[in-house]
């Protein structure tokens, strides 16, 4: 439709106004009743011609009521053109919301490398942690949907001085098998070394010589690091199974142990690394960067983050060959990203597209969190909390939510109001971690979502109608009908948008949109009631409706019951 309604307005600008190859940009009016879409065309080009804007939109209506697919078309404001499609075009278009629930047959094109979640071994996931996990899981969802090969890849900090903290808290005061400890036991023997390091600091020497031997293969420090991120793993498994959060690939910065020594070495030999202060090795930016030297390897020949991560990047494009490579890491670490990426173009490589998805801090309304001093806020303890709340919350709609099986239920709204709280925010803002928002049963949450699918799905039901069809012919589509048609016809489009500019919380707003289209168009309307081409109309908007919150909300990580 779009391709009819853009050839027939270029053709006017041109025959009109002798513009060739004019760009359309056509969008959805905010509000319904300003038609199905709308162009600023005419204010934009109007300057190139020397004409009014409102003459070059009374051009363009002219051209564009001449379709058979076009209701009207009128001028608005100081240039807009508005159109109504016919009933006809609609019917026809939706079935586009309804291809948009399907993946996209697979592009044949190189992979997008997503890099996201990265906790470090040996600590529990904070509440902070949830940010590049599902950020990250979401759009590899997106991509994956879309088309793309995605390959996304857990970058586990399974290698640094705190495997040496830990072996000497075991050592001292362990008191049960390693074997035998949970992540919790775990974290609570790292909390003791920080306590204990403050009154005997010869324990910062022992750790740092106990990581050394870690280094350099000693067998029996080398089997507690191992054990050690066997814990850590089976927890973090069990978690990302509540969170519908998935890799293909867990790579810990200790996979990349002897791939970084070649990369070194080619830095020397470009003269890109250059011995720097006290005898480290650094790597220095043209001038016009504003980006100061960073190291890459320290002067005792100890190995840091940016070493591991030319490793990691040059692994990458070898095994995978990637069109891009996404890192979800929060906003600290943007100067640190920019050096990264600095660093790699100056060692030469055919690069693909590198991108540093940003996400803003989380910060707390009463408690500062500190893995050291052991007051972080669990990821896990949060989605057991909001699944208690969740339970609450049945209980006391008892008469109104209608499940056989609470607990799951309970569940799928516990986690998914959190995940829901963080994904319907703009990533590059700050968000404060507030017990009453992030669990919210009522407005733009999880929840209403849920509760809109579950409410679609029990008309269907009664209906007996699970495949309705759009008919071939209805005489109008208006009001809460169209409303809602024009909302599911923006489906694909959201899709793209949110995929394309890394924004999860464009979808996330869709569908909360989309909620409230439904919610006044079933308080409106007789669906079942309704007789012949109007109920089946009724009833194939509803069953759109519910397949594309269902597909939108499992984008989101976010699961959403058929009963409720």
């Amino acid at each position: 439709m779009y391709e009819v309604v853009t050839d027939a307005a270029i053709q006017a600008l041109s025959h009109s106004f002798g513009l060739t190859n004019a760009l359309l940009d056509w969008h959805r009016p905010q509000d319904h009743a300003h038609g199905d879409i709308s162009t600023a065309a005419a204010l934009r080009l109007s300057r190139q011609v020397g004409k009014s804007p409102q003459e070059m939109a009374q051009v363009l209506c002219g051209a564009l009521s001449k379709l058979p697919d076009v209701e009207r078309a009128e001028v608005a404001g100081p240039g807009y053109v508005n159109v109504w499609l016919t009933p006809t075009a609609l019917l026809r278009e939706l079935s586009r919301a309804r291809e948009a629930c399907t993946a996209k047959v697979k592009r044949k094109e190189p992979p997008v490398v997503i890099d996201y979640s990265a906790p470090n071994i040996a600590k529990p996931l904070g509440i902070h942690h949830i940010l590049s996990t599902v950020i990250g899981q979401s759009l590899a969802n997106l991509y994956r949907h879309q088309g793309y090969e995605v390959i996304g890849i857990n970058h586990l900090g399974d290698w640094g001085t705190q495997f040496g903290k830990l072996a000497v808290a075991v050592q001292k005061w362990g008191e049960k098998p390693l074997a035998e400890c949970s992540l919790d036991d775990l974290l609570a023997l790292y909390v003791r070394f920080h306590d204990e390091v403050e009154s005997d600091t010869s324990l910062e020497n022992q750790a740092r010589g106990a990581f050394k031997k870690i280094e350099e293969g000693d067998t029996k420090l080398r089997a507690f690091w191992k054990e050690v991120v066997r814990i850590t793993v089976e927890a973090l498994e069990r978690l990302y199974e509540r969170l519908h959060v998935s890799f293909d690939y867990s790579h810990g910065e200790s996979f990349y142990e002897d791939k970084m020594q070649p990369i070194i070495e080619e830095g020397k030999k470009k003269s890109v690394f250059a011995e720097g202060e006290e005898g480290a090795l650094v790597v220095r930016f043209p001038e016009e960067s504003q980006l100061s030297p960073a190291i890459v390897l320290k002067a005792d020949d100890a190995t840091i983050y940016l070493t591991r991560d030319l490793a990691t990047a040059r692994y990458r494009i070898d095994t995978f060959h990637p069109q891009k490579i996404l890192y979800v890491v929060d906003v600290a670490q943007q100067y640190y990203f920019k050096q990264l990426f600095a660093t790699l173009k100056q060692l030469g490589w055919d690069l693909p597209e590198l991108e540093h998805i940003v996400f803003g801090r989380m910060s707390f309304k009463d408690k500062k969190m500190s893995t050291r001093k052991g007051n972080i806020l669990r990821l896990e303890h949060v989605l057991d909390e909001a699944v208690v709340r969740a339970r609450e919350v049945i209980a006391e709609h008892e008469g109104h939510i209608q499940t056989d099986d609470a607990d799951t239920l309970a569940e799928m709204m516990g986690v998914g109001s959190v995940v829901y709280g963080v994904l319907s925010q703009n990533r590059k803002m700050d968000m404060v971690f507030d017990w009453g928002k992030m669990l919210s049963f009522e407005g733009n949450s999880a929840p209403y979502l849920q509760y809109t699918h579950a409410r679609a799905h029990s008309v269907l039901r009664k209906a007996d109608a699970d495949g309705a069809e759009f008919p071939a012919f209805v005489e109008e589509l208006a009001g809460k009908e169209r409303g809602l048609a024009q909302s599911l016809l923006e489906f694909a489009r959201v899709l793209e948008e949110a995929r394309a500019g890394h924004m999860p919380h464009i979808l996330a707003n869709y569908l909360f949109q989309l909620c409230q289209d439904f919610n006044a168009f079933y308080n409106d309307v007789r669906i079942l009631e309704a007789e012949g081409p109007v109920r089946s109309l009724r009833l194939a908007l509803t069953q759109c409706t519910a397949a594309v919150l269902k597909t939108g909300a499992e984008l989101l990580t976010i699961r959403v019951p058929d009963r409720m």
